[in-house]
């Protein structure tokens, strides 16, 4: 009896010791990585371990990343990586950050007060919802009550059809304008760019984008880069073009 309970005992024992190796077989660590200055966090910054674990850093920098003990751990940005780092020397319980070599553009933060643009979209669907949801019905009830048929009256209206199909496509096109107009507004490229009129005004024309051109930008980061980039080029035309007169 003392033997069979002194089995089980070690049984259970040897059971726990491999379960806590189990459990510190996987490291969690976790981090930001930084630009050369370490004041701003850095986005899109790939945190690799040697056995093919990965994340990615969010738009504040942050990561996190389970890896085993035995693992090496490593940071690459745009194709550049930096030296690995075993994580059995990551000191456990606290923050592993990272300062990458990059500088990265860094735009003011821009709060632009406008009206509610979805509103006066929806205003303008409303008004005009027989155009946006105009469907021509070229099956009409049969005179005799049995079944469908042919609304000829329809069919001999194709310019009344054409006519709504040009509207619709009219109004489509203006609330895409209004909507550039919305996004690309003085007031935000002012605060971003500095630009004083008439510049701002040449700025305003010359560079407005497209309604496809906002869409295709992921985050507002990227747009406002985009204004950013662009009047650094054009100031530079500009004070070539328009010399200051003492």
């Amino acid at each position: 009896m003392r033997i069979t309970k002194l089995l089980q005992r070690t049984v259970i024992l040897m059971v726990l010791v491999l379960l806590r190796l189990v459990a510190a077989g996987q490291v969690q660590i976790s981090g930001t990585v930084y630009e050369r200055s370490a004041k701003y966090g850095m986005a899109g910054v790939s945190v690799r371990g040697s056995s093919g674990a990965g994340a990615v850093t969010d738009s504040a920098g942050h990561y996190t990343i389970r890896l085993p003990y035995t693992d090496s751990l490593s940071f690459s940005y745009q194709g550049k990586a930096t030296m690995k780092f075993p994580v059995k020397e990551i000191p456990a319980n606290r923050p592993f950050d990272m300062s990458l070599h990059v500088d990265i553009k860094v735009l003011p933060t821009v709060v632009v007060l406008q009206n509610d643009y979805k509103e006066d979209s929806i205003a303008n669907r409303e008004e005009y919802r027989k155009v946006f949801n105009y469907a021509p019905d070229f099956l009409a009830p049969a005179s005799n009550g049995a079944g469908a048929g042919i609304n000829l009256d329809l069919l001999f209206s194709i310019k009344k059809m054409k006519r709504m199909e040009a509207f619709r496509l009219k109004l489509e096109e203006e609330e895409r304008d209004k909507y550039v107009t919305h996004r690309f507004n003085k007031a935000l490229v002012k605060k971003i760019t500095g630009l004083q009129p008439p510049a701002l005004d040449t700025f305003m024309q010359q560079y407005r984008p497209s309604y496809e051109m906002l869409q295709s930008f992921e985050t507002e980061y990227e747009y406002y880069l985009y204004i950013k980039d662009w009047s650094t080029y054009f100031s530079s035309r500009w004070k070539r073009d328009h010399p200051v007169q003492n």
